[in-house]
């Protein structure tokens, strides 16, 4: 095995937290799976979508792979679709999760390509914390940037609250909720609280194998039942507005089964907006490394010697 890889994870053992990540399709849950065996671990999904039920293709649960390795996994399958879920809950979430593996003397292993849940896992901040407000909202809609940028100047600052992304309509928006939220709610406890002792693996395929593996990979989900999947969702009684919000596979495939596509075109639309998805999770990971989380990073073909690896 290659004596990087074999460090960190005597290093693992050691390490209160284990972080997983990377792109779409690189492979994430199967090493998170087999570093969940080698540590006696559990996973923990950082997921925006696998939290819903009977949304299994589309969001890549890979149940079989826990099941199959007797790897218990916590976040997936919480709720019902056509809920709502945000970073607020998932931190809540989160916490319970990682408790109740720690109290089994567990390790807990953090794994999922939402760059902004992960970061939020090991280093809170203040805007991940304060809930939206969409009546709120909706009264500044009709602003424009620079009444925004004022309005924001003109409230009564919290110190807690650094100086805010102003640059877009929509950031300065959730500046000024946060700053009303602040106003309003004085004594709100800020959870600080961060976790220094956690190690990252990241898996960084190629610009070619990534796109390769998630053209191979749509065209595997949509042979095996992942169009049918989103109809079974649509005769339970999701609408096309409900599907289209969780994005990618289902918000295409909803366009195709309400005729606003043909399958060719959803294929292709559907092909690029993943590979631009993919594109954006590896700029956050960018970020999170600028903000000074050391990332580990592996090619896929230099940590397949770790699925022979008995510990």
């Amino acid at each position: 095995m290659d004596s990087r890889l074999y460090n960190l994870i005597l290093e693992a053992k050691e390490t209160a937290l284990i972080l997983v990540l990377g792109p779409t399709a690189s492979g994430k849950t199967r090493f998170a799976i087999k570093l969940a065996q080698i540590l006696n671990g559990e996973i923990i999904s950082a997921d925006s979508r696998q939290v819903y039920k009977n949304m299994d293709i589309g969001t890549g649960k890979d149940l079989f792979e826990y099941k199959n390795a007797a790897i218990e996994y916590h976040l997936i399958d919480a709720l019902e679709a056509g809920q709502k879920y945000n970073l607020q809950q998932f931190q809540l979430d989160y916490n319970i999760a990682l408790e109740k593996i720690k109290n089994q003397s567990k390790k807990p292993i953090l794994c999922g390509g939402s760059g902004l849940y992960l970061e939020a896992a090991i280093a809170p901040k203040l805007n991940t914390q304060i809930p939206e407000n969409p009546s709120f909202r909706a009264t500044l809609q009709s602003r424009t940037l620079a009444e925004l940028n004022q309005i924001w100047v003109e409230l009564k600052q919290d110190k807690r609250q650094n100086y805010p992304d102003l640059s877009t309509h929509k950031r300065a928006i959730r500046a000024i909720e946060i700053a009303q939220f602040l106003i309003d709610n004085p004594a709100f406890n800020f959870a600080t609280r961060t976790i220094d002792k956690y190690l990252v693996f990241g898996i960084e395929p190629t610009l070619n194998q990534r796109r390769k593996n998630i053209e191979v990979r749509l065209q595997s989900r949509l042979k095996n039942g992942m169009i049918e999947e989103v109809e079974s969702l649509v005769k339970a009684g999701l609408s096309k507005e409900e599907l289209i919000y969780y994005g990618l596979e289902y918000k295409y495939l909803a366009l195709y089964l309400y005729g606003h596509l043909t399958f060719e075109q959803m294929y292709q639309q559907l092909l690029i907006a993943i590979q631009q998805f993919a594109k954006r999770q590896m700029t956050y990971f960018r970020k999170m490394e600028k903000e000074g989380i050391k990332i580990n990073w592996f090619k896929p073909e230099e940590i397949n010697e770790i699925y022979d690896y008995q510990g």
